[in-house]
């Protein structure tokens, strides 16, 4: 009875280890396209015995602190400048794994139609955060609304503005923050991602920046997991002709595939 019931448990067992044979993988991403392209990717996963669980959050902090926490496997909502950044300030290591897709970054007005029109003391809201703080100001140089001390630094800040001839009010917000901040203000400097959730038309922006390389946004991991089987098969996943494929027709030349 005794090795009945012995082998009876080793069968229970081994039954139960194939019941769970599949590998979790949470990753974390901002809400649109990031994680409606990994909605897109979990079936084909799935097939390969991976269970994606997608955790959206609107912020640009928590994804990569949960991830250098381990209460993430990967994260998918960043481009690398903004990775190195926060690797340096933040004293990580999280690692790039592949690049998705290109959003551009774009200046929009619920009250102007063009530059132009825009008023001597227009208030302006750009992102707070030291990467796209410069990458807006950089926007307002080349659009000949400010002069900077050099017009190519992606790292600017508002100490480095040497010339604001119109008066530009310009206010530093938080990224969540600047696709509701169109209607309360003159011009708002928004994220693609954001745009896209709050119903904005990215061809509709009054200064637009598209298709730099160096805006490729990553999926992310940390070097100790980043040659995970899991973690490989979404990168292949992500970078398949099925996703860019998805991303010409869902979103219409919006973004634009980064692969």
């Amino acid at each position: 009875m005794k090795k009945i019931l012995s082998a009876l448990a080793a069968v229970i067992a081994l039954n139960s280890l194939g019941a769970h044979a599949a590998e979790r993988l949470v990753v974390g991403a901002t809400p649109v396209p990031h994680a409606e392209i990994l909605e897109f990717v979990k079936p084909e996963l799935a097939k390969q015995g991976v269970d994606l669980d997608i955790k959206v959050f609107n912020d640009f902090i928590q994804p990569n602190l949960q991830l250098a926490q381990k209460h993430l496997d990967a994260n998918y909502y960043q481009y690398r400048p903004f990775l190195e950044d926060f690797n340096k300030t933040r004293h990580t290591d999280l690692v790039p794994v592949v690049g998705v897709h290109i959003e551009p970054f774009g200046a929009y007005s619920a009250k102007y139609k063009t530059l132009a029109e825009l008023p001597d003391g227009a208030s302006v809201a750009i992102p707070n955060d030291p990467v796209n703080t410069g990458r807006a100001l950089v926007l307002l140089a080349e659009a000949g609304l400010i002069t900077l001390k050099d017009p190519n630094n992606p790292q600017s800040t508002q100490r480095d503005i040497t010339g604001n001839p119109h008066l530009l009010k310009i206010r530093e917000l938080e990224g969540a923050m600047l696709a509701r901040s169109v209607k309360q203000v003159d011009l708002a400097f928004v994220f693609a991602n954001y745009a896209l959730e709050a119903g904005i038309d990215t061809n509709s922006a009054l200064i637009v920046e598209k298709g730099k390389d160096l805006y490729v946004e990553f999926l992310v991991a940390r070097p100790d997991n980043l040659q995970d089987p899991g973690i490989q098969k979404l990168a292949k996943a992500l970078n398949s002709p099925a996703v860019r494929q998805f991303i010409l027709t869902r979103y219409k030349g919006q973004i634009a595939p980064g692969f």
